[in-house]
């Protein structure tokens, strides 16, 4: 169902692929639009209890193509190193497939995203989110396929 990797000499491990999506700061999410388009956006995420997820207005781009295509990819990428002198360049970069819902905001995953992000004593914490996520879209994504992969 899903290609493999032509590099095979380039393949992070299953470890190092999921620890770089833990780690990653922006994920790359693309979607398919009504018109047939590719589209894609960066998105601040966590990765939690084995899945990904990101907050977002309830209306827009993204959400329409969500509820309209559930098939998603997502990728990150980090420690990117370009080596002038050698016309290449280092890096270390994810990219999974899977499929992606609109759901009812949760405490616990916007809880997981401030901690990732911000260092917002836990009260003040609770305080924005209460007071937030009756407007606020959570997108969570099923991994179907994840591969990792080191630029050298």
């Amino acid at each position: 169902m899903f290609r493999e990797m032509r590099r095979i000499d380039k393949l992070m491990s299953e470890s190092d692929t999921l620890a770089l999506l833990e780690s990653g700061k922006e994920g790359i999410l693309g979607t398919i639009a009504d018109n047939g388009y590719p589209y894609t956006v960066v998105v601040n995420y966590v990765y939690y209890n084995g899945k990904v997820y990101f907050h977002c207005a309830k209306e827009g781009h993204k959400i329409d193509n969500i509820n309209n295509n559930e098939k998603v990819s997502f990728s990150v990428y980090d420690n990117v190193e370009v080596i002038g002198e050698e016309l290449n360049t280092k890096y270390q970069s994810l990219t999974l497939f899977g499929r992606a819902k609109v759901i009812e905001a949760k405490q616990d995953v916007l809880m997981e995203l401030v901690k990732k992000y911000s260092d917002l004593p836990v009260k003040k914490a609770n305080e924005m989110i209460s007071k937030e996520i009756n407007i606020t879209a959570v997108v969570e994504i099923q991994i179907d396929h994840i591969t990792g992969k080191i630029g050298k």
